[in-house]
């Protein structure tokens, strides 16, 4: 369930605030061949089932930039930021990738509105999330991303 909120003054008032968790997305082996596609990184561990069934994770995995990209989708799905006219990814403080997303494997998005803070034209905030694999003790991801909202 999104959470909604028009202009930068509701959206400050969200710091601190727990967005909650999106829907879960599984992660095909088709979507881990397109992204091997898209980046040039055809390691065996990500683009060969046979193989990767005799590697360390028993699977193929996706590459943890393409669970990182899926922050974007998921994250999309916890918070509408309207009445805005700019919405742009400023980066990463930290990321972790402490377990392996293996193909069909499903995640979704746990994240927290740590911090927004005022930019020239705007504001930026900083969430802090974690990429969940379903039945797994440990996340894929765990990150602090920035975006800048301008108004």
């Amino acid at each position: 369930m999104s959470i909604t909120v028009n202009g930068l003054d509701e959206l400050k008032k969200l710091a601190g605030s727990d967005l909650g968790t999106s829907e879960w997305i599984e992660v095909t082996q088709e979507r881990i061949d397109t992204f091997a596609d898209a980046t040039g990184d055809h390691q065996w561990i990500h683009v060969d089932p046979e193989r990767a069934k005799e590697g360390p994770f028993g699977a193929p995995i996706a590459h943890g930039y393409l669970t990182l990209s899926l922050f974007i989708p998921l994250f999309t799905e916890l918070l509408d930021v309207q009445g805005v006219t700019t919405k742009v990814n400023y980066g990463l403080n930290k990321v972790r990738f402490p377990a392996p997303v293996k193909a069909g494997s499903r995640i979704r998005l746990t994240a927290r509105l740590a911090e927004v803070e005022d930019v020239a034209g705007g504001v930026q905030i900083t969430v802090e999330g974690a990429i969940e694999i379903e039945g797994g003790g440990k996340p894929a991801a765990v990150l602090q991303s920035l975006s800048r909202f301008y108004a």
